[in-house]
């Protein structure tokens, strides 16, 4: 664990990494910037490939379809090093149940 995860503001849990699909182009900075290992890089299905607006489709179809997915997003301190950390500004942290 970095020293910057123990300067995080929050117990697990209390933020959740909230994904912009049309944003993100798995760049995996976000799996090298988190501390708590939240992140895995996965392919989206077709039903989020559909959701996606045109410039998404051809984003993540440039990209391989593959993007980000917080897969352990209960272990999220909200330090927001994933949101510095990625190029297209594709992840916000949500106060879980809000």
């Amino acid at each position: 664990m970095s020293a910057a995860a123990t300067d995080c503001k929050h117990p697990a849990g209390f933020m959740a990494p909230v994904i912009d699909r049309n944003r993100c182009e798995g760049k995996e900075d976000c799996i090298t910037a988190c501390p708590y290992d939240v992140f895995e890089m996965g392919v989206l299905s077709a039903e989020e490939r559909a959701a996606l607006g045109l410039v998404g489709r051809i984003k993540a179809w440039a990209h391989g379809n593959r993007q980000a997915y917080a897969v352990r997003a209960a272990d999220c301190h909200g330090c927001g090093l994933c949101v510095a950390a990625c190029p297209e500004r594709a992840i916000k942290l949500a106060r879980v149940g809000a």
